[in-house]
């Protein structure tokens, strides 16, 4: 009886600990997904996003949160290092909308959504293969005359 006690107790600390790690894991998973929100009134919801190290993807939604269609006040997320995003900006307005503002091809741009207008919302699953804890990047919207005032930067926590 007393072997059958042990067996049953080492089962159970063993289904403890598969079940803490897999909770771990959700948890990390979770860190590395982000919302981000925009308005009317062209202000994101926050200034600073951030993921730690260990996200290998970042899964990112944006959610436009006022009224007014893409034509009108569109928002789009655009992530790259902080020295290349007026120049990013810049080239995308020449884009054109049905390209959300980005120039195709510009491998300066790290990732990018979609255009949404309001009530709508758009994600994007990125790697950070290449990315650093120690290099500075900016996230904007690249919709014209937005990305001077929607802006904030995005950190990788090492």
């Amino acid at each position: 009886m007393k072997a059958k006690s042990t067996t049953l107790r080492n089962m159970t600390s063993a289904s403890l600990l598969g079940l803490g790690l897999f909770v771990a894991s959700q948890a990390s998973a979770n860190e590395c997904e982000l919302k981000i929100a925009a308005t009317d009134a062209m202000q994101f919801d926050t200034k600073e996003l951030s993921v730690p190290a260990t996200c290998k993807e970042v899964t990112l939604t944006l959610t436009h949160t006022g009224t007014l269609p893409k034509a009108a006040m569109g928002h789009n997320w655009v992530l790259t290092k902080a020295a290349d995003m007026s120049a990013v900006a810049t080239d995308g307005m020449s884009a054109g909308a049905d390209a959300a503002y980005v120039k195709a091809g510009d491998t300066r741009v790290i990732a990018h959504t979609a255009l949404v207008g309001g009530g709508e919302s758009t994600s994007v699953t990125f790697s950070t293969a290449g990315m650093s804890a120690t290099e500075v990047y900016q996230f904007f919207c690249s919709f014209p005359g937005h990305w001077a005032i929607m802006q904030g930067s995005f950190k990788i926590q090492g």
